[in-house]
């Protein structure tokens, strides 16, 4: 295992930024290396550390803005600054630092990680794409809201009502909407009990201490899409991922199949496993059958 740092020059910024990565075995090995592109934006490589269980060599990073990489909260509600781009780059300078630019890799994208996945595969840099996993995501930020709202239509009345109460008056501090919120992550991020898993406690971390690239990509809670990201879609470019590709998601997801079929319709070569009794992070709450169907999907 090694960790390090990869010089990141970004337009608009004086001082080099950093991109903190770690690999677990060894990059020499001649395998097929697994590129992690973690949630949030901002959730931190740490709540996909179960991935360890795969027989593979991983990469994990941690995208600029947020984790051990360089923080930047002087840029905190700069549409223009956090751009999906801005990401592609990061992740092209990291594969060029570890000599992966142009060898064989696989990616494996969960969440806000699978719209950079998908977006970058359909892009001119993902020629040394082998195999893409696009895990518990979304192809459009209007697909995603639409499950979303259906979720959130299953909550008790109360649930509803606090939710409601806080996009109106946009103050999402209160205990009501906390405990709303805290029953929707109960029910759509992990079902793994006692609550909440380890994983959840590390993304929420990160997410909590510096929110620069959640709030101002995302919104100010998962259920409310303000942010740069809020039209966001890939569907246009799908096409052009021409590798194959692994869809996962979970029964009672976040990523509900409204949000994935896009994936599903429009990449050609192209399998779909949904996991009963799983949320959001499948990889935790059905982790052996997790591990068996990716690690099968990356061995064939």
């Amino acid at each position: 295992m090694s960790e390090g740092l990869a010089d990141f020059q970004v337009p608009g910024i004086t001082d080099t930024c950093h991109t903190w990565y770690k690999v677990v075995g060894d990059l020499k090995s001649g395998t097929t290396p697994l590129v992690i592109l973690h949630g949030g934006p901002g959730a931190c490589h740490d709540y996909l550390l179960p991935l360890t269980n795969l027989k593979v060599t991983l990469v994990f990073y941690d995208q600029i803005g947020n984790g051990k990489s360089t923080h930047l909260p002087e840029k905190n509600g700069d549409e223009t600054f956090w751009t999906v781009q801005l990401f592609m780059d990061e992740l092209d300078n990291l594969l060029r630092h570890l000599g992966l630019d142009s060898r064989p890799i696989d990616i494996l994208g969960h969440s806000w990680g699978g719209m950079l996945g998908s977006q970058w595969a359909a892009s001119n840099s993902s020629g040394n794409l082998r195999k893409l996993i696009l895990s518990n995501t979304l192809a459009s930020m209007a697909t995603w809201i639409e499950g979303l709202t259906t979720l959130k239509n299953q909550l008790p009345e109360k649930e509803i009502a606090a939710i409601d109460e806080a996009e109106r008056t946009k103050n999402f501090t209160t205990p009501e909407y906390e405990a709303a919120i805290d029953i929707f992550y109960q029910r759509h991020f992990s079902l793994a009990r006692p609550w909440p898993p380890p994983e959840v406690e590390a993304a929420i971390y990160w997410l909590t201490k510096d929110s620069t690239t959640y709030g101002t990509m995302y919104g100010p809670s998962e259920l409310t899409t303000t942010g740069s990201l809020r039209d966001w879609t890939v569907i246009p470019d799908l096409h052009k991922i021409k590798v194959p590709t692994l869809l996962i998601n979970g029964a009672q997801d976040e990523a509900q199949d409204v949000a994935m079929r896009p994936f599903f319709d429009r990449i050609p070569n192209v399998k779909w496993i949904t996991f009963d009794n799983a949320a959001h992070l499948a990889y935790v709450d059905q982790k052996d059958k997790y591990m068996m169907q990716v690690q099968r999907f990356l061995d064939n």
